[in-house]
């Protein structure tokens, strides 16, 4: 499992978010335009133990990169409650997070945002998933790495080692497979000329339910297959007969 920090601003902020990495085992830590870190700074005094491995190997990446690489969970203090608003919503706590990720074998990336207003719902629409922590409504807003650290102990189970993972565990189909079939999806909206305002919505509401879903390389493939035959034959109505 990865750790990523988009825009991160404070130095500290990244070095404890790697020391709650090393507390419940993860390493992998990657950041979308992060701030200078010399070994001088706070990040390496905030670190711990973990300015001797996670920190110095952390890698800079694009938000582009995490989209296309990973089954991806963008967490959030606001969410929405209401289903037709598919940005925040529906959303997981870390708990249920922890166990529908022990059902799947993914390659999944853990998105944190910035230390003020976190993720730009720009940002969280083109995310597979949706992760908060229940916390008082008069105040549900979290700093950075205390967030961030209550998330890595509840899914500790996934990656402090020594746990064993169901023997019938679901492999989820690589992003590139899924992202191209979010692909075919639009290009199918297109052809049967839905609503041009409503697109993105629709296109948001499906990438929701395929990154609850977890589809295997097999799904993937025949939902495209039917999205574009389907397309075809709206373009092509005399290969029906076919």
């Amino acid at each position: 499992m990865n750790v990523a920090v988009v825009d991160p601003q404070t130095p500290g902020n990244i070095g404890t978010i790697a020391r709650g990495m090393k507390n419940f085992g993860l390493s992998e830590l990657l950041l979308v335009n992060p701030p200078e870190l010399p070994r001088e700074s706070e990040a390496y005094g905030f670190a711990g133990h973990a300015r001797e491995d996670v920190l110095p190997n952390a890698q800079e990446v694009s938000f582009d990169y995490l989209v296309e690489n990973f089954h991806t969970v963008g967490t959030t203090a606001i969410t929405n409650e209401d289903a037709r608003k598919h940005v925040r919503y529906p959303f997981k706590t870390p708990v249920e997070l922890r166990e529908s990720l022990k059902e799947v074998d993914t390659e999944t990336c853990l998105v944190f945002g910035r230390e003020d207003t976190g993720l730009t719902n720009e940002e969280m629409a083109r995310l597979d998933e949706v992760v908060s922590i229940p916390a008082s409504e008069e105040y549900p807003v979290m700093n950075l790495a205390q967030a961030a650290t209550i998330v890595f102990y509840e899914l500790r189970e996934l990656n402090v080692e020594g746990y064993q993972l169901p023997e019938n565990v679901k492999e989820r189909a690589p992003e590139g497979d899924i992202e191209a079939l979010y692909e075919q999806f639009a290009s199918f909206l297109e052809s049967i000329n839905h609503p041009e305002p409503k697109r993105e919505k629709a296109t948001r509401l499906f990438r929701r339910v395929m990154g609850r879903a977890h589809p295997t390389v097999r799904e993937a493939t025949t939902l495209r297959g039917i999205f574009r035959r389907a397309g075809d034959l709206l373009e092509h109505p005399e290969r029906l007969e076919d």
